[in-house]
């Protein structure tokens, strides 16, 4: 445990992604297993269980401090686990370690124990610990782990580690499983790299650059590029093996390679192909394609309702198809690729999934007023695709292959009503920010929530105001005068029965500042109502 915790140490006061990477190998090359198994899948985020719950740390440190002085200790300090890995008192009567256990030991340790021996075993280890130690154990047991280094740098890591490229360690990295013991094996030329030919597993995407107009727009013609609607639902992937019976096996993984199948089964009844198919996961209520809000029934649901399925059953537009009767399709140009795919959707029922429509186009202009088309469906289409039919189907965001234009978000001048401090570099800024709309009584009614957009010089600004402006207070939140305007963008706005103005927001961020003008003259809630045609 030591070792992890001094990994951890230095990552997290690294700042170079090189150096990082350099860090990791080093702790990998000399940490055996199943130890370095267990600290990459803590870092890449492929951790499926929590050691401890986040409440049974609060309610030990509530035994063991004032609860007014922890809670504003942790407001200053702007994150729990680091507040208690500070403040953790000296024990009068602790159990002494003669060592830490490893890393490997711990996690057996809680995984074993019951509720009650788990808060047991965890006093233990925290009494027998430094403050660096400690952070590190309760950032492990309950996920919350952020040190800057994204699971496509852990695969890098690993290839270099190799010398291979790191689409080979992505091939086989969602089939395994923590603490990757068969993957180090291989990367230690102890045993050849794992068959995944005959595993359902996620498949890492091909990813697009936001299209910069003044440079990319020239190189894109009817004769090089088609382009497609870029829906406002989650980006997922289907994969199957086309088999029969107990045999059948059939997933849909998130853009990261979550499995969110369990939340979609009227999906997986119906798929029956052997290949893996890219495309976005949308609802259709009542037969049309619902808003994101619609889409945010379904997620997250491990055992949808019956009802629930029926009012918002699960369609995929589809956009690729990668692998097809386990022969990869990945080396195939789009053109090609497309054809395939068109044959795999219409087998199927437009209910469950359709190909996704190609625009016409023949001048840039074109490719603009196909952009405003999007802007005038609501939300429901964010943008534009626009593909190079030539490009394979490469893991990661190559250049000049597949680009993303949005169209330009929707912006309302909001009052500011509530701050509250941020967290981590931010702990003592006021940097959350609520903010509403002008009734038609003339009350404002809190339409959304944003915490960026702004810059740090700003963020200064913004707290010096908040600060002097300061009305009532309701624990961490801070009411303050109704004199700050904000020009917020947001993505998409929706009908919602949970807010009190009856809106929510997509995406909220501050686009602008508004110093100069007066919170009077501020959007209305009808305004937002004409946006969502309510």
């Amino acid at each position: 445990m030591e070792r992890f915790a001094e990994l951890l140490d230095d990552l997290y006061f690294t700042n170079s992604n090189l150096a990082k990477e350099t860090i990791l190998s080093n702790y990998l090359r000399s940490t055996p297993d199943p130890d370095r198994g267990w600290a990459l899948a803590a870092i890449a985020g492929t951790l499926t269980f929590d050691l401890f719950k986040r409440n049974v740390i609060k309610s030990l440190m509530m035994d063991r401090m004032d609860p007014f002085l922890f809670d504003i200790s942790r407001h200053y300090v702007g994150e729990m686990s680091e507040t208690v890995a500070l403040a953790w008192p000296r024990s009068d009567d602790p159990v002494r370690l003669n060592r830490l256990p490893s890393l490997h030991e711990v996690i057996g340790e809680f995984q074993s124990r019951s509720k009650v021996e788990i808060r047991d075993y965890l006093i233990i280890l925290l009494d027998n610990m430094s403050p660096s130690q400690r952070w590190a154990l309760l950032k492990l047991g309950t996920r919350g782990l952020r040190i800057g280094m994204s699971a496509r740098s852990v695969k890098q890591t690993l290839a270099k580690m190799k010398g291979v490229d790191i689409d080979i360690v992505e091939a086989a990295w969602h089939g395994l499983t923590p603490p990757y013991q068969d993957l180090f094996a291989w990367v230690d030329g102890r045993a050849e790299l794992p068959d995944m030919s005959q595993i359902v597993t996620f498949s890492p995407v091909m990813l697009a650059h936001p299209i910069d107009e003044e440079k990319d727009l020239a190189r894109i013609t009817p004769a090089t590029h088609q382009a497609e609607w870029k829906w406002d639902g989650i980006r997922i992937q289907i994969a199957s093996n086309g088999k029969e019976g107990d045999d059948r096996e059939a997933k849909v993984f998130s853009r990261k390679g979550e499995d969110i199948s369990a939340s979609f089964p009227d999906l997986i009844d119906v798929v029956d192909f052997n290949g893996v198919i890219d495309g976005e996961l949308v609802v259709r209520p009542n037969g049309d394609i619902g808003s994101f809000n619609d889409l945010q029934q379904r997620l997250n649901k491990k055992k949808p309702t019956k009802t629930l399925i029926e009012k918002f059953p699960a369609h995929v537009i589809a956009y690729d198809v990668m692998e097809w009767e386990s022969e990869t399709l990945r080396h195939l140009p789009l053109i090609r690729r497309r054809e395939t795919l068109k044959r795999v959707v219409e087998a199927y029922s437009d209910d469950y999934i359709t190909l996704s429509e190609t625009l016409p186009f023949k001048t840039v202009e074109d490719l603009i007023a196909l952009r405003e088309q999007a802007a005038q469906t609501g939300g429901l289409i964010e943008g534009l695709m626009v593909k190079d039919i030539n490009s394979v189907y490469t893991s990661g965001r190559p250049k000049h292959a597949w680009y993303k234009w949005k169209r330009d978000p929707f912006l309302l001048d909001a009052v500011l009503m509530y701050a509250r401090r941020g967290t981590g570099k931010r702990s003592s800024f006021y940097s959350d920010y609520t903010f509403g709309l002008w009734d038609e009584d003339g009350a404002l009614l809190p339409i959304g929530k944003a915490y960026f957009g702004f810059t740090d010089e700003e963020l200064k600004k913004i707290d010096n105001w908040v600060r002097s402006h300061k009305l009532n207070r309701f624990g961490p939140v801070q009411e303050v005068k109704k004199e700050l305007v904000f020009e917020v963008a947001f993505d998409a706005a929706q009908v919602s029965s949970r807010h009190k103005s009856g809106y929510a927001l997509r995406f909220p961020r501050i686009h602008r500042i508004r110093w100069d003008k007066p919170a009077a003259e501020a959007d209305r809630i009808e305004t937002l109502a004409k946006l969502v045609g309510a």
